[in-house]
């Protein structure tokens, strides 16, 4: 079992950046493959990126291709989600999620656990 906490969350101009990172204890991190959602007011929990458990992999929703980054360092268990260019359809909740099969999945139901979530608000 791994338990994730998400930080870096906040309130952000349009145009600007935020790093959030997603710190894991229990389990070993290097064991899973790491993946970041988001949930807007009153719409379904959706795929922004993952990566692979050695990070040579990563994925990308459309939406955020260009403009988000995600990382991962397995000596400080964390995983990380670089955002840039933000624009205010990226203001939601951000989770990060495990997942200890070997492949990326988008599907929010691969993935077997999840943080508390950070707010993310991107003003016009």
């Amino acid at each position: 079992q791994v338990q994730l906490v998400e930080s870096g969350g906040g309130l952000v101009q349009a145009g600007g950046s935020l790093r959030l990172s997603c710190a894991a204890s229990g389990r070993t991190f290097s064991v899973y493959v790491m993946g970041w959602f988001r949930q807007a007011p009153g719409k379904e929990r959706d795929f922004v990126a993952a990566i692979t458990r050695n990070g040579g992999r990563t994925d990308y929703a459309d939406s955020v291709k260009g403009r988000f980054t995600i990382t991962r360092d397995n000596a400080k268990n964390t995983v990380y989600l670089q955002m840039n260019s933000l624009k205010p359809e990226d203001t939601a909740i951000y989770y990060c999620a495990a997942d200890s099969s070997n492949w990326i999945a988008a599907s929010q139901h691969e993935y077997d656990y999840w943080g508390q979530g950070t707010q993310v608000t991107v003003s016009s």
